[in-house]
């Protein structure tokens, strides 16, 4: 069960990066922000989603040692913390959502 958990993560943080890759090589090929505004927002939704299921899932694998600010479970606790402050601070989903 752990090795699918891992997987899966794996898959969405892939997947993400290589949209993250196909945007900035448009960026550099000089098409437009409007043009790209709407897959930036969708973009961005996605990445803070997949952020979420990933720290909800690395603390379901480390039980609760994820919830303790030392030791092995330090580095989960601290993203599972600050998930909610970066899907806030770029726009809440819904309404970047809108703008695609």
């Amino acid at each position: 069960v752990i090795r699918h958990k891992l997987a899966e993560m794996a898959r969405r943080i892939e997947s993400t990066h290589t949209w993250l890759e196909h945007m900035a090589a448009q960026m550099r090929a000089g098409v437009g922000q409007r043009q790209l505004g709407g897959q930036m927002a969708l973009l961005k939704v996605n990445a803070t989603k997949n952020m979420e299921f990933c720290a909800r899932e690395a603390s379901q694998i480390m039980g609760g040692s994820s919830y303790v600010r030392e030791g092995k479970g330090q580095i989960v606790e601290r993203l599972y913390r600050e998930v909610r402050v970066n899907a806030i601070g770029g726009g809440s989903g819904g309404g970047l959502l809108g703008l695609s």
